[in-house]
């Protein structure tokens, strides 16, 4: 297995656009979205969108700034309805010197071979952000008089 996990994907468009992400190929990577490509964010529901520009316009801004970004997949599965469900993350660091640590879930929609909609949960990974007992504490706000 190739150390970046992307072998793990289904052959087709999201192994695809997971290739161009580590070659930072823009153009091969747009190539993979549907023109009218849906995007929803559910933690962010602000920054869902639609349209397969803002692909490009969102990539090209993050190999700028993160000249040595690479993607990498922990597990992946297509379900019974085509839907391809990929754990995956990227790395790397911003040109000020910031790492760069994003993990979590993206559930691609396919149509015609391309991207047509996905629902993405990649989140920075907070390396101190506390144990779970405080985490619990500031959902509910037990134990914080009342405020989470």
């Amino acid at each position: 297995m190739d150390a970046s996990g992307i072998d793990l994907l289904p052959a087709g468009p999201v192994r695809r656009v997971f290739e161009a992400i580590s070659r930072h190929d823009l153009d091969g990577m747009v190539s993979c979205f549907a023109e009218d490509y849906l995007n929803e964010t559910p933690i962010h529901p602000d920054r869902g969108f639609t349209g397969r520009d803002q692909v490009r316009k969102n990539w090209s801004s993050i190999l700028a700034a993160i000249p040595d970004v690479q993607p990498f997949v922990v597990r992946a599965t297509t379900a019974s309805d085509g839907m391809v469900w990929v754990e995956w993350g990227q790395r790397g660091t911003r040109r000020d010197g910031v790492p760069v640590d994003l993990v979590g879930v993206s559930v691609f929609t396919l149509e015609n071979d391309l991207i047509s909609a996905v629902r993405f949960y990649l989140e920075p990974v907070e390396h101190a952000s506390g144990d779970v007992d405080a985490a619990v504490r500031d959902a509910t706000g037990v134990g914080t008089g009342g405020r989470p």
